[in-house]
This record gives C-alpha cells, sequence and structure tokens, in this order.
C-alpha cells in the first residue's frame, strides 16, 4: 500500500519521494488515517518502526489544509520529548516532510544559549517541538504561549516518567486549551503510562505494533557468553572486523560508557560517549562525528541514544545487556532500519543470564551465541549475596571483621 493511497497531500508526497519513502511502515499506515480524521491517538510502538513520520505527516496535512496567513504565526502544534537528540531527530523530520509546506516550525531544548531559539519564536512558528524545561522557563519568561494549540504530541512517554519529567509534563498540560486533538506515544504501557493516558485522551483510538515486529526480525542478533572482566577484550576483538565501519555500544550507566571510551582510545579505536552528563554542545558534536564516520564507536546509555538516528548503521553492541527486556528492543532498533540490514551483538556474564532469559521471552526466540571466541565464559555463576545474619539481642553496630584484619564494619544498616 503506497502513501498515496493514505490520502496525503501532494507537497507531503512530493517530499516523501525525494527522502526515498513510498510504502508506509505499520505503525504509519494506521496512525495516519487516525489523525488525519481528527481523533485522538493512543500509539504503542517500539524505536525504528516509523513513529516519528505516523505523527508529523499528517500533522502537516491537517495545518496546512487550515493554514492562515497571518503575517505573525502562532504555534498551533507541539511536541514534548524528553531528549534533546529526540527533538532534533523529530525537528528533522518535519523539515524534510514539509519542505514543500508553508509552515514553520522549531525546535527548543536546554543546556545551550536560549537566543537563536526566542528569536525564531519571535518571527513565528506553526509547529513546535520542546524538551519539559526549556518549554516551561521559556513560557515562564513570556516567549511562549500555548492558547493556540490545536494538536498536542506526548512522545516517548514511559521516558518521560523514568526521567522524572511527570511534574512538567502535568504543567505543560494544564496551559494547553481543552478543546485540542492529542497524541500519545510510549514504547510500553505499564499502569502509570496508562493512567497518563486517560489524562490526555478523549476517547482514543489505538495503534499497538507488538514488540519484536517488525524491527526483531528482521536483525541478526548474536550472544557471547563472556566474564565481566573479560567483555572489554572481547570488545577489541569484536572491532577487529574490519567490516564493522562503525557501531553504537550500549552500556547502563554514563561511568561504564566513559569507562569504555577510554579502554577504545588505548586500542587506537575513536571513541566518543553521548550521555546526560556531555554538555549538550558535546553530545551534538559526537553524534555528528559518528554520523560522518569521524568516530568510529559511539558508547552511549539508553537514555541519551533515544533520538539518535542513522541512516545504514548497521552494528549495536549490547556491552552490557539491560535489565528491562523492552529497552533490549529499543537498543537494537537503531540498526534494521527502514529495511536496511541490522546485526546485533550482545555481551553476556553470568550475573546478565537471567535478563537475557527475560529478553529471549519478550522477542519470542533463542539468540544464537557464538561460543569460538577468545574470552569465553568461565565462572558461570553469579556471586550470591551472603545470607542476612541474625541479630543480636544486643545490636553493635560496629566491630572488627572476623579476618583479623583490623576493618570496622557495618551491621544490619542499608548503604546508601
Amino acid at each position: 500500500m503506497p502513501f498515496k493511497s493514505l490520502e496525503i497531500i501532494e507537497p507531503i508526497l512530493q517530499s516523501l519521494h525525494e527522502e526515498g519513502y513510498s510504502i508506509p511502515t505499520p505503525i504509519q499506515a494506521q496512525a495516519i488515517p487516525i489523525v488525519l480524521d481528527g481523533a485522538d491517538l493512543l500509539g504503542c510502538a517500539q524505536t525504528g518502526t516509523g513513529k516519528t513520520a505516523a505523527f508529523a505527516i499528517p500533522i502537516l496535512q491537517l495545518l496546512s489544509n487550515s493554514q492562515s496567513y497571518d503575517k505573525r504565526k502562532k504555534i498551533r502544534s507541539l511536541i514534548l520529548t524528553p531528549t534533546r537528540e529526540l527533538a532534533i531527530q523529530i525537528g528533522e523530520s518535519f523539515k524534510n516532510y514539509g519542505r514543500h509546506t508553508k509552515l514553520a516550525y522549531t525546535v527548543i531544548f536546554g543546556g545551550v544559549n536560549q537566543f537563536s531559539q526566542t528569536q525564531a519564536l519571535q518571527k513565528g512558528v506553526d509547529i513546535l517541538v520542546a524538551t519539559p524545561g526549556r518549554l516551561l522557563d521559556l513560557m515562564n519568561q513570556g516567549f511562549i504561549s500555548l492558547r493556540d494549540i490545536e494538536i498536542f504530541v506526548l512522545d516517548e512517554a514511559d521516558c518521560m516518567l523514568d526521567m522524572g519529567f511527570i511534574h512538567d509534563v502535568k504543567k505543560v498540560l494544564a496551559a494547553l486549551p481543552r478543546k485540542r486533538q492529542s497524541l500519545f506515544f510510549s514504547a510500553t504501557m505499564p499502569p502509570e503510562i496508562v493512567k497518563l493516558a486517560d489524562t490526555i485522551l478523549k476517547n482514543p483510538k489505538k495503534v499497538e505494533i507488538t514488540p519484536g515486529q517488525p524491527t526483531v526480525d528482521i536483525i541478526e542478533q548474536f550472544i557471547y557468553f563472556v566474564d565481566k572482566g573479560n567483555k572489554s577484550a572481547l570488545l577489541i576483538e569484536v572491532l577487529s572486523d574490519q567490516n564493522i565501519k562503525s557501531a553504537l555500544v550500549f552500556t547502563r550507566t554514563k561511568h561504564g560508557a566513559d569507562k569504555v571510551v577510554k579502554d577504545l582510545l588505548r586500542h587506537n579505536i575513536k571513541a566518543e560517549a553521548i550521555h546526560g552528563n556531555k554538555a549538550q554542545n558535546a553530545r551534538q558534536r559526537a553524534l555528528a562525528n559518528f554520523k560522518d564516520q569521524t568516530t568510529r564507536v559511539l558508547v552511549a546509555t539508553d537514555i541519551a541514544a533515544r533520538g539518535i538516528d542513522v541512516d545504514e548503521m548497521e552494528f549495536v553492541i549490547n556491552y552490557e545487556l539491560p535489565n528491562i527486556s523492552e529497552t533490549y528492543v529499543h537498543r537494537i532498533g537503531r540498526t534494521g532500519r527502514a529495511g536496511a540490514k541490522g546485526t546485533a551483538f550482545s555481551f553476556c556474564d553470568a550475573e546478565e543470564k537471567a535478563f537475557l532469559k527475560d529478553i529471549e521471552k519478550l522477542i519470542r526466540k533463542k539468540i544464537p551465541v557464538i561460543e569460538n571466541h577468545p574470552f569465553p565464559l568461565i565462572d558461570h555463576h553469579p556471586v550470591k549475596a551472603p545470607k542476612q545474619q541474625q541479630r543480636p539481642q544486643r545490636p553493635n553496630y560496629s566491630r572488627p571483621s572476623p579476618e583479623g584484619t583490623g576493618e570496622r564494619r557495618q551491621l544490619f544498616r542499608n548503604p546508601r
């Protein structure tokens, strides 16, 4: 089914043709008619499914069809998203799909000087893509009014909650007009997300792309069982394959990302990290260097990676398996996009075997194991926590260690 069958207007069809898009993805095919019909939408879809176009295309069409030619443009659509990288990516999508319309858009986010953002706002925009903190800041300064919003999009709602933005989201909702069309997207639907959606949407239509389809099925996936202490050496070994021109490597923590980068640089592998502790200009520079392959390896944490969209990126490496199964799907979905080839390697130590079991249950397939490598797993059993000792009748919270080292230790108190 081509895009033309979705009754998309010619200026947008022309842009899609120029971008090389002819057939909509499942979420686009289902969501675009619903949005064009004016209904609220609850969308559940993993990364890599074409979710951004599923709301950007119909928003551009709806605003174009009712376009006002007043010199002073008003903000008519707001897309609220959790990270700077994702905001920039969404802005690029509006630019690409709307290049033949007369609609203006801008992107605002924190971590940079606001001057250029306020200048764009003062010239007038139809579509605003924003992160919560900078949006509320500029609203408080009087640069932004949301009273004319016709279409509101809350994107990556589960990530919003993970990052602690729920109170900011509620402040934004309070400033929106009651009469509006609302679109709500989340990769997962735990109870707190469903509750939030109920406060935003009115009689929504639901579109759900089942995890694992279609993205997971087209990506080649492999597991290396390896001891935790040998993961760095294994990564160097994997990257010795010169067919891997570039790779996105995932760690669970910011500290872990920085450590991996240091290890790679010591072996003359050009690498940079992208995570929340990095300044905005450093993050954008690292992403730009990765896109043009000046940097071979980009090491990222999960939240910072939301919004990384690199064409023809073939390799993702899970240096550490995520403890949330859906996160694995998001990670590997950075490759294999739009039908391109994709390969995901995952390193699994003994303590991560339970995570792997949950992942395979979610994607409904066993991931092939690569056994012939120089650093096989030796310690097959994770370290078990010692059993809690019985409380003595008269608590003594500090005493010498039984090993006779003279060290003091604390009993019965949770470490901070």
